[in-house]
């Protein structure tokens, strides 16, 4: 098996070195932000939509070198990657960004560091699920709403126990509710919920994560004419929902089958993943 590389900081080193430190801000904080980005064909979908939103939330960290990092920059670094591990340009990517330096709570400089990693797909286009999810309301713990909760932030143990919940309860995947006990996003992805022959999904102001996806969706409903509304959304919406879908730039958009003893239709979902592909 051929040797896999990483990029550090512009060096690239094999994925099993070890190349952070104790004292490591994000290892120790959270003291840090990370976008999840697919390459299909060579091409990094979305690129620019990934950068305003990294850009954004390295401005709201206070953490500097946020103008380096545009779209031609993670477009340059992840081709190099993909080159220099001789991969077949379709590819899941992570960028993780923290904030060098040492101190405690209180950062004494504000450098930015990164680390790029990718992960070889076979997929050469984002696939609608062929079995739909099962999902269930995670309620144990609420996200806050914030100036930070738009972002993708390295704090993400919410995300940590919605997912042994989902393990323990033998699920696909578990909605996240915010402060207010509204509908505000899944462990991994932004929500969609079709009502009455409505697109709904829940308004940044409610929290979620300002997913590129949820984006790119937005845009394509808005060019096949299909009424799409943000909102606050009450989770009991999906005792009455035709149809639920959640996305994510990685696996683009997922249908969800079941939710308690309620089933659903995908017949949005699977009209909007084929509009998605024939982007």
């Amino acid at each position: 098996m051929s040797q896999h590389y990483l990029l550090f900081n512009d060096e690239f080193h094999a994925v099993d070195t070890p190349i952070l430190s104790a004292s490591n801000r994000s290892f120790k904080f959270g003291d840090g932000l990370f976008e999840s980005m697919r390459m299909i064909n060579h091409k990094l979908q979305f690129a620019d939509l990934h950068a305003d939103r990294l850009v954004a939330g390295m401005k709201a960290l206070k953490i500097d070198g946020h103008a380096l990092m545009d779209d031609y920059f993670i477009r340059q670094k992840t081709a190099d990657l993909v080159k220099r591990n001789r991969w077949n340009g379709h590819v899941r990517f992570r960028l993780s960004v923290y904030r060098q330096g040492a101190g405690v709570y209180t950062p004494e400089i504000n450098k930015a560091g990164y680390v790029l990693e990718g992960i070889p797909l076979k997929s050469t286009q984002y696939e609608l699920n062929s079995k739909g999810l099962i999902i269930d309301v995670f309620d144990e713990m609420t996200k806050p709403v914030n100036k930070l909760s738009n972002y993708k932030t390295s704090n993400a143990l919410l995300y940590v126990m919605a997912g042994l919940f989902k393990s323990h309860n033998r699920l696909d995947e578990a909605m996240i509710l915010n402060q207010n006990g509204f509908l505000c996003e899944s462990i991994s992805a932004n929500v969609f919920v079709v009502y009455n022959k409505q697109v709904y999904t829940p308004a940044l102001t409610e929290g979620c994560v300002s997913g590129v996806m949820r984006t790119a969706v937005m845009q394509l409903a808005k060019m096949n004419d299909i009424p799409l509304i943000e909102a606050q959304i009450s989770p009991e919406i999906l005792k009455e929902a035709e149809e639920v879908f959640i996305t994510n730039a990685t696996q683009g958009i997922q249908w969800v089958m079941g939710y308690g003893r309620k089933r659903y239709f995908n017949e949005v979902s699977k009209y909007l993943s084929d509009k998605l592909n024939s982007l």
